[in-house]
């Protein structure tokens, strides 16, 4: 638990996991763009996110993509949608 609580706490790491969670693979490359931040700075926060076991990846050619763990517990994964939700939600009244 405490590892998953740690890989949430960052924005960057936020950002990246609603994105996997939305659905489909993403490579770093793609979440650089999205999120505006450097290789070595996205690869180190994909590794947090996996090593929490909130995130998977898979070689394709130079390209390391991540998608969403399906195995993640129930209890975990509604967390981190609570999580998100309120983040989404404060956001947008803020905005």
């Amino acid at each position: 638990m405490q590892d998953i609580l740690i890989a949430i706490s960052d924005a960057t790491r936020r950002a990246a996991l609603a994105l996997l969670w939305a659905g489909g693979e993403h490579c770093v490359c793609e979440l650089m763009a999205r999120l505006d931040a450097s290789q070595s700075r996205m690869s180190r926060h994909m590794k947090v996110l996996r090593a929490a076991g909130l995130v998977l990846d898979r070689r394709d050619a130079q390209w390391v993509r991540y998608r969403r763990n399906p195995d993640v517990a129930p209890e975990f994964a509604a967390v981190i949608d609570a999580v998100l939700t309120a983040e989404f939600n404060l956001e947008r009244k803020v905005a």
